[in-house]
């Protein structure tokens, strides 16, 4: 349909050499996109691209630190002068850390906001002043069930989870005026490398799978669909959304 054809859009997809990132990025690039892959790591970043350009798409690297705000406007301007506009942008960058709330180390706290909030401010501001000029923006940022939900140990996290659905709401309410669509996705229990721990741990994973109505863990490729949706016309009047793809698990006690 071509209401889903991202064919010609260019998407940027942060934190893109692995994990959620990067599956977003194939389907992004499988529903007609040419992608723009972006990490710290260079050499990663390049691999992961290798890979994706092996599958027969087009793909651009685009290496920064997202938590750099000066690095983040350098880069994107830079892409935007030499390669042609951002037409989506993926806000994924993320991490997380573990640790009891009393004694959660004030420095891990600040990383981790930096990471989480921070970075979806500067990389979305960096772009959407380019989209704004042009009339048009798709942005998507990555939340979580923790935008609702909370568990032992990870307050900090959820805290940067809330955080990102409501700028996400006022990221609408300032630029929907522009005509851009500012939408986040909220994934629940995915099997990525930064749930290694948890997956590897039988206990959580049989509460896990007793808790999620579906009965288990996620599937990356199961994140793309949504993300298709809200990079595409067929979301045109849809604006301040966070999309929960989590098996059901927000639904239900």
């Amino acid at each position: 349909m071509k209401l889903f054809d991202l064919t010609g859009a260019t998407a940027l997809v942060t934190g893109s050499s692995m994990g959620i990132g990067h599956a977003l990025a194939r389907g992004l690039a499988q529903a007609g996109a040419h992608v723009v892959l972006n990490g710290r790591d260079a050499e990663r970043l390049s691999a992961a691209a290798h890979g994706l350009r092996d599958e027969g798409y087009k793909v651009h690297e685009l290496p920064f630190d997202a938590c750099d705000a000066a690095g983040v406007a350098e880069a994107v301007n830079r892409f935007e002068r030499d390669e042609g506009p951002i037409d989506i942008l993926v806000n994924n960058a993320g991490m997380q850390h573990r640790a009891p709330l009393e004694d959660f180390p004030i420095a891990d706290f600040d990383r981790l906001m930096r990471t989480n909030v921070s970075s979806v401010f500067y990389v979305g501001q960096a772009v959407a002043r380019h989209m704004i000029a042009r009339g048009a923006g798709k942005i998507i940022n990555i939340a979580s069930v923790q935008s609702q939900l909370a568990r032992p140990g990870i307050a900090p996290y959820t805290a940067s989870k809330g955080a990102v659905a409501n700028l996400t709401k006022g990221m609408a309410t300032d630029w929907a005026k522009y005509g851009l669509q500012v939408n986040a996705i909220a994934p629940g229990y995915f099997d990525t490398p930064l749930n290694a721990a948890l997956v590897a741990d039988p206990a959580f994973s049989a509460w896990l799978e007793k808790r999620t109505p579906a009965g288990r863990w996620g599937r990356v490729e199961e994140l793309v669909g949504a993300c298709v949706f809200l990079s595409s016309a067929a979301s045109s009047f849809v604006n301040g959304h966070t999309l929960y793809v989590d098996g059901g698990i927000t639904a239900s006690l």
